[in-house]
């Protein structure tokens, strides 16, 4: 097939995705507010729950985005060193965004910094985001997309701890931040914390920590066991739907870490909000796909 011929097929289809998951909810997303809205024993929590779903059913029937605010739009690519048009994939990405600011609609939200200018299109300098890793050996594509809106990345945080603060510190970290500023974000949040050496390698972590499933695991025993005592914990704080009040604060807590510096310790945290806007499609390198985190969807 033809390159530029590809390029086109690549940038509908992630015109399309893009527009697609600020209107749907991943499945995981789904199956956890509808467990949590099972839960609630008040009549203001199940309230605030039941317009949750009846915004995610107006959404759909209308073929509108669940929530205003579209957010900035961030893809976390995985691709294949053999992908056909690996090189092309950021400027295709950008074209999609701009295709489907329009078609979708999408509100605009990209304003460029010191101009404080509207690009009116979700475009601007470095936006959409594109976290890029190469896998050797490999010509398919896995992209995370992500729609991180205002309340969301109000309590986005990181701080480098000194090492004498240890765990005990990263968990006052996490829950001064959630106290203060998680009501913010729309709970019940998905909480994603980055453990590392330093301030940078911690947040990014942190926000990768949003693309996981709810239901997964850290690979480390250890870390798994930290993720559910840091859920249990925030749950108990009941901050419930909307921070209301209600039973239980989070879907979840999922926390990614790298090797450090033995002088150093940094935490960093993002939320996702109950509307969490986070989807998972594989290309093939014939340009072939499946929506991994909305089964049997066909864009």
């Amino acid at each position: 097939m033809d390159r530029e011929l590809m390029c086109e097929q690549f940038t509908d289809l992630m015109a399309r995705f893009t527009g697609y998951f600020g209107k749907h909810l991943p499945d995981d997303v789904l199956k956890r507010l509808t467990e949590l809205k099972a839960e609630q024993n008040t009549e203001m929590a199940n309230l605030i729950y039941q317009s949750m779903f009846d915004d995610l059913a107006m959404a759909d029937r209308d073929n509108v985005p669940i929530c205003q605010d579209t957010g900035v739009i961030q893809f976390f690519v995985k691709v294949g060193e053999n992908f056909p048009i690996q090189g092309q994939i950021p400027r295709c990405l950008r074209k999609a965004v701009e295709t489907a600011t329009k078609a979708a609609p999408l509100r605009p939200n990209a304003v460029q910094i010191f101009d404080e200018r509207n690009t009116g299109n979700n475009t601007g300098d470095k936006i959409p985001w594109i976290d890029w890793e190469v896998v050797e050996g490999r010509d398919d594509c896995t992209i995370y997309g992500y729609m991180a809106g205002g309340g969301c990345s109000l309590p986005g945080t990181a701080k480098v701890l000194m090492p004498i603060e240890g765990y005990e510190g990263i968990v006052k970290f996490i829950f001064d931040t959630i106290t203060d500023r998680g009501i913010n974000a729309c709970p019940p949040l998905l909480v994603g914390v980055g453990i590392g050496g330093s301030v940078e390698v911690a947040s990014k972590l942190s926000k990768k920590a949003l693309m996981r499933p709810i239901d997964s695991k850290n690979e480390n025993p250890r870390g798994a066991q930290f993720e559910a005592m840091i859920e249990a914990g925030l749950n108990k704080l009941n901050l419930g739907p909307g921070g209301l009040t209600g039973v239980n604060s989070v879907m979840g807590v999922n926390v990614e870490h790298a090797a450090r510096h033995p002088a150093c310790l940094a935490v960093g945290i993002s939320t996702g909000c109950w509307a969490h806007r986070r989807a998972v499609i594989h290309i093939n390198a014939d340009m072939t796909y499946d929506m991994v985190s909305h089964k049997g969807v066909t864009l």
